[in-house]
């Protein structure tokens, strides 16, 4: 479940899980050793590089 944060003036930020966020690294790891960039693994996962 992800849940939306309203602060005044500021875009609405979206707040994951824990058990999301393990899910992509893994993802993420599998992706980068089977040869995909950190470029491309991020954009799947739609995230920036600086998150990553």
């Amino acid at each position: 479940m992800l849940t939306l944060s309203v602060k005044e003036g500021k875009m609405p930020r979206v707040k994951y899980t824990v058990e999301q966020i393990i899910t992509q690294l893994r993802e993420a790891e599998v992706a980068l050793s089977k040869g995909q960039t950190v470029v491309r693994v991020c954009w799947q996962l739609g995230i920036t590089e600086q998150t990553y």
